[in-house]
């Protein structure tokens, strides 16, 4: 302990020197990847000698099996560990031989990478876009994408996975530590030399016979030319019209012609264009008028409509709002096939976006305009059920191709619109009077209930404080539920006018099927409305007595009953 205590002695100095000399040869560091030997093996760890460290470094023997190094677990063996922490706060070295596999495997494919170098690996499994490509020689994860699987499109890969192929190294990211290889480029590889030779046969300006659709993208549609060429027609070649994507124009398998446009030897590519085999119509489109009738080709029908040309390579738009004046949700795949020739009317025309739109419905005479010459408001016509929902009927007029819409509240004036709307079915042959024409709105509605006598007109010769007569149908909590004599309409009497007095106003003091009189509080015959009031037939009946007999004495509120002594009051004064 001695040459501990006095550092200044030659022999420390000595130590101190022999020691410098021998950390300087080790450089220890954390981050770095150094080798270890296996000096101690038990159940579940593995123990490394590392010179320069003051502890041993412990593995997880289930680590070394993972990255299939069971050989390698036996003593003597050396092992490759990334220096993580040379303490950690429990004072022990932590290593790992997984992460130094990983590096080391990054260094090979940067090496590899910038070398042009193929590498061996082998498709584990699927992901989204593309599949995950495991390094046979350092276990690393890539990512192969979809395109570049092979340089055909291939349903079914099942016959590629895990097995040892070629792949090329297309992208590194050396800060996020992803790679993206490419197997379609290893297998266009092997082809470049025959391509070559085939592109040298085309040149700029060649017409290529019978072109069959291949594939499309956001960009174009790809094009197979004789089974051994690949030819690219960019979505602006399609057409001189406006196309937001191939499938509006082209369908797979077809055939058409292309001329050349563009040939580059060394990115061995053929540019082709559809537009160009025929002049642009927009030059002459003024030839063309608005709401004037043509001929229009169906090329290619769409779930929205249809697209037809007016003449070749201009290409319009036929929406399916403008295929019918009546039916809302028609297809134009019920109505045309490609190749068909139809009447269109042309609706728009705009140059600059080189857009032109067409509409067929306007190439027949509008049936709500024939509708309104044929059949004007307050006309009955016949008419049949052939559609109904939980509020209305939809009625088919005869000769015309119109539904006129009938609401369950035009149905009936006596019972529930709702209740009544259930008595109906489609088929059923109706007579309906004609309430409302929109023919800028395509709407033609019509009641059932207008061709009957309307049982309000009962009280067309009635006023207000007239006196009726009723009888009860029924009562309720709420009041009584009467019916006019010579009327076949219900009214409710409510509860607080069945009398002046309060105890008297009770609706259990009627059983059903009395005749009892009350006056007309209310008519209002454009609501249709009227209210029915015993109350107010008291105190009418109360007032012609009191300025026949005399004056109601103070403090009674049933009817008549101060009459005896008002009169004999009265008989008394006439006396003195």
């Amino acid at each position: 302990m001695e040459i501990f205590n006095k550092l200044s002695t030659p022999e420390s100095k000595e130590f101190e020197k022999l020691l410098n000399s021998q950390l300087s040869k080790l450089k220890i560091e954390e981050g770095k990847v150094i080798e270890g030997k296996i000096n101690k093996i038990t159940e579940k760890f593995v123990f490394l000698f590392i010179e320069g460290l003051k502890s041993e470094p412990v593995l997880d023997i289930n680590e070394l099996k993972s990255m299939g190094w069971n050989d390698k677990i036996k003593l003597g063996e050396k092992i490759p560990v990334l220096l993580e922490r040379i303490e950690d706060k429990n004072g022990e070295v932590l290593v790992s031989a997984s992460k130094a596999q990983k590096i080391r495997g990054w260094d090979k494919l940067v090496e590899a990478y910038e070398k042009n170098e193929p590498i061996m690996g082998k498709i584990t499994s699927k992901c989204k876009g593309g599949c995950i490509v495991e390094h046979i020689e350092t276990g690393s994860l890539m990512f192969l994408p979809g395109s570049q699987i092979s340089d055909k499109p291939l349903k079914d890969i099942s016959h590629l996975m895990n097995e040892p192929q070629k792949f090329a190294l297309i992208k590194l990211d050396k800060v996020r530590g992803n790679a993206c290889v490419s197997r379609r480029e290893i297998i266009s590889s092997f082809k470049k030399e025959d391509k070559a030779k085939i592109i040298e046969k085309y040149k700029i300006g060649d017409i290529i016979k019978g072109a069959e659709v291949k594939g499309y993208s956001s960009f174009g549609c790809f094009f197979n030319v004789n089974n051994e060429l690949d030819v690219l027609v960019h979505l602006q070649e399609i057409s001189y019209s406006r196309v937001n994507h191939p499938d509006e124009v082209f369908n797979i398998g077809e055939k058409h012609d292309l001329k050349v446009i563009s040939v580059d030897k060394d990115k061995l590519q053929v540019g082709c264009s559809v537009k160009q085999l025929s002049p642009d119509p927009f030059e002459h489109i003024e030839n063309y008028e608005l709401n004037k009738k043509y001929k229009a080709k169906v090329v290619k029908i769409m779930d929205f409509g249809a697209f037809c040309e007016l003449e070749p390579g201009l290409v319009t738009l036929l929406h399916s709002s403008e295929l019918s004046w009546t039916k809302k949700s028609v297809s134009a795949k019920k109505m045309f096939k490609v190749g068909d020739e139809i009447d269109c009317v042309i609706t728009e025309i705009d140059k600059d976006k080189r857009r032109v739109a067409i509409s067929h419905r306007l190439t027949k005479e509008n049936p709500f305009e024939l509708f309104e010459k044929k059949y004007p408001v307050g006309e009955i016509v016949e008419g049949e059920v052939v559609n109904k929902n939980e509020y209305s009927l939809f009625v088919k007029i005869a000769d015309l191709d119109v539904d006129a819409f009938l609401h369950c509240n035009d149905l009936t004036y006596l019972n529930n619109g709702e209740e009544e709307l259930t008595k109906y079915k489609k088929g059923d042959k109706i007579k309906v009077k004609v309430l409302e024409i929109k023919t800028s709105e395509q709407r033609v509605r019509v009641g059932l209930r207008q061709t009957q006598t309307d049982p309000f007109d009962w009280f067309k010769d009635k006023e207000i404080n007239q006196t009726i007569t009723v009888k009860i149908i029924s009562s309720d909590n709420k009041g009584l539920i009467v019916r006019p004599e010579g009327c076949e309409m219900d009214f409710q009497i409510k509860k607080s006018q069945i009398a002046i007095n309060t105890a008297d106003a009770r609706p259990s003091r009627f059983t059903g099927g009395e005749r009892i009189d009350c006056a007309i509080a209310d008519l209002n015959f454009e609501k249709r409305k009227v209210s029915l009031s015993i109350k107010l037939l008291e105190e009418i009946e109360k007032k012609e007595a009191l300025e026949k007999y005399g004056s109601e004495g103070s403090g009674k509120n049933l009817p008549f009953s101060s009459l005896s002594e008002d009169l004999k009051k009265k008989d008394k004064k006439k006396k003195d």
